[in-house]
């Protein structure tokens, strides 16, 4: 699948998520988590903690672990791959990745 044949669902502005932070967008009602790193790398996952259930992923610290870029679960610390959404201490409890693209200073996610 191509990122013509995609449905884009417009989050908000590249300013309005600070770099090292993510944010949570509701996406044909599905919650998902949109992270900045630096000045222009987006990333998007399902905002769900698995573990408990919990939408929060998006309050989550991000950080890198060996040469995988992370974010860590506010509640269970576990770690998601921003790149794939596994779950580098349960990967059972994985979440989706999402495509995410900039266009004319906006941030739009496609659900993956």
């Amino acid at each position: 699948m191509t990122t013509d044949t995609l449905t884009w669902t417009d989050i908000c502005a590249v300013d309005d998520i600070l770099p090292s932070t993510g944010v949570c967008a509701l996406v044909e009602s599905r919650h998902v988590a949109v992270f900045r790193l630096g000045a222009d790398q987006f990333f998007a996952i399902d905002n769900v903690d698995p573990k408990s259930g919990a939408s929060v992923l998006s309050r989550g610290l991000m950080g890198n672990l060996g040469d995988r870029t992370v974010v860590a679960s506010p509640l269970y610390k576990n770690h998601f791959d921003l790149r794939t959404g596994e779950c580098l201490e349960t990967p059972e409890q994985s979440v989706r990745a999402h495509g995410v693209r900039i266009a004319a200073g906006r941030v739009s996610v496609a659900l993956g």
